[in-house]
């Protein structure tokens, strides 16, 4: 099963009722590290505006979000690579 998240309309939509509005939504991506046992460690990301966001996919819907800027979640990623 695929999880999206909430429909977000372009910033460029005005809020008049016959707008021309495109809304999209992003899915998570689960770390290739996961191998689907109950114990394992998964984390899931996915990028914005702003940067990226990652959390626990054990959790689902109750996991903090952490927000990353670009830096920091290429640092993270170089982290992971070392353990």
């Amino acid at each position: 099963m695929v999880e999206y998240t909430g429909w977000r309309k372009s910033t460029r939509s005005s809020n008049t009722s016959n707008a021309d509005c495109v809304e999209c939504r992003q899915t998570w991506r689960k770390s290739t590290r996961s191998n689907n046992t109950a114990n394992s460690d998964c984390v899931e990301a996915r990028n914005t505006a702003a940067g990226f966001q990652v959390r626990d996919s054990k959790l689902g819907h109750d996991s903090p979000v952490f927000d990353l800027g670009a830096a920091d979640f290429t640092s993270l990623l170089r982290a992971t690579r070392r353990s």
